[in-house]
């Protein structure tokens, strides 16, 4: 089983040794985006959500996200996390957020970024809720990578 770096020759999962490897700086950015109604767009605007500031909570929970990711994903390495942003922007049809997460360390931070855009978008969706049974997590993805040995990768 070749070629798959997280398999080692009988097929089982491994994590990848980055022993050797030295720390560089690395930087990932992603975004998500969280569909609502008029009315929810309204209260967001507005700041009459019933279960308070939704943009606040979702910031904190997606910064606190990014530092569990070794948490969730089993073959995630145990990384310094050195700064992470989460901003929120109401639309007129939803919030979109976007997240960049840094380090200087030995591997990306793509899956930090990701975590904390998707963990975001569960507390809008959490917030809103009984407002809106209908939101809904529209995509959330990679946007831009920097660093290490693949250097820069930015979505066209």
């Amino acid at each position: 089983m070749t070629g798959f770096t997280h398999l080692d020759s009988a097929g089982h999962a491994r994590m990848v040794d980055v022993t050797h490897k030295q720390p560089t700086e690395r930087r990932a950015s992603a975004e998500a985006y969280v569909a609502v109604s008029p009315q929810v767009v309204d209260a967001l605007r507005s700041g009459d959500v019933p279960k308070g500031d939704v943009l606040a909570v979702a910031r904190v929970a997606g910064i606190a996200a990014a530092k569990r990711v070794p948490d969730l994903l089993p073959l995630a390495h145990v990384i310094g996390i050195h700064g992470c942003t989460v901003d929120l922007e109401i639309h007129d049809d939803g919030v979109a957020i976007a997240t960049t997460v840094a380090t200087a360390d030995r591997t990306g931070v793509e899956m930090e970024a990701l975590t904390a855009a998707t963990v975001a978008a569960l507390a809008v969706v959490d917030m809103v809720k009984g407002m809106d049974r209908g939101a809904e997590i529209v995509h959330v993805r990679v946007t831009r990578k920097s660093g290490g040995r693949s250097g820069t990768w930015e979505r066209a």
